[in-house]
């Protein structure tokens, strides 16, 4: 009778340990873990979570919060794989992503079993559109204004490179957006026989993107430049547009200083043998 009661014992507990899913499990290896896809995400970007169980408590789910300096902004719970493994994704948006800075995950499953990481995330910044002008500087003197709109971006700077008939515009800007610009004719152009137009070569960070011409007359060309998102470690990446026509001011500008350099040599020269006839 003894031996067939512990028979049933050994039974019970053999059932009791059942409902305990455990899996290979060392001193080494922690009883739960959480690792994302990345450590850095950007406004709009997927964050994938994941990690391991060693073992599974039963009817217990996995809470998922994220905080920011202490505050909760979301949380979450879901049941783990048969294997103990759990994944889950979060989009990193408004209105909880709103602040620059480290999030921390944390994962708990049962009493007392936690595992946390930290991440940090960037949001996009709103820049709204303008419409200004920039001064140009001339490199053999003088400067000429031109009008632009941006949508997206900032314009940090407007090179002229007389040279290679090329403006450079350089904006930074965190996304797609478009640029207009009201390109003076006096100071770059390009144009063909018989007065008439052609085409601008667009170059952005070394690569032809295409264009559309708004609007033409004597005076002027206002075209509008699409620019697509850019990858890059910087925060705001920054952005070389080339525009590059079949004329910019002055056109010969080497061999114009040239003459008036001449030009001043033989006046000087001039005066001095003047002066020293009179003598």
């Amino acid at each position: 009778m003894f031996f067939v009661d512990l028979k049933i014992f050994f039974v019970l507990i053999l059932l009791a340990f059942s409902s305990f899913p455990a899996f290979a499990q060392s001193d080494d290896v922690p009883f739960l873990t959480v690792e994302t896809d990345d450590g850095h995400y950007d406004e709009g970007d997927t964050v994938v979570i994941s990690g391991q169980l060693a073992t599974i408590i039963v009817d217990t789910p996995i809470i998922l919060q994220l905080w920011y300096e202490g505050n909760l902004l979301d949380a979450a719970q879901f049941d783990p794989a048969q294997d103990g493994s759990y994944s889950h994704t979060i989009i990193a948006e408004r209105p909880l992503w709103r602040h620059a800075g480290d999030y921390l995950i944390r994962v708990s499953h049962g009493e007392g079993n936690i595992a946390e990481i930290t991440i940090t995330f960037t949001p996009k910044q709103e820049f709204p559109e303008t419409t200004d002008s920039f001064e140009v500087k001339i490199p053999n003197g003088g400067t000429f204004d031109v009008e632009y709109t941006i949508k997206g971006g900032i314009v940090k700077d407007m090179i002229l490179e007389p040279d290679n008939f090329t403006l450079q515009v350089l904006i930074e800007a965190p996304d797609e957006g478009t640029i207009s610009l009201n390109l003076p004719r006096e100071s770059i152009d390009a144009d063909g026989v018989k007065d008439l137009d052609k085409k601008f070569i667009i170059l952005i960070d070394g690569v032809q993107f295409p264009y559309e011409e708004i609007e033409t007359n004597p005076r002027s060309r206002l075209i509008t430049i699409n620019f697509d998102e850019k990858e890059s470690e910087e925060t705001i990446p920054t952005y070389k547009i080339e525009i590059i026509g079949t004329f910019a001011i002055p056109e010969f500008g080497t061999m114009i200083t040239l003459i008036l350099v001449f030009g001043v040599i033989i006046t000087i020269g001039f005066t001095k043998s003047k002066f020293q006839f009179k003598i």
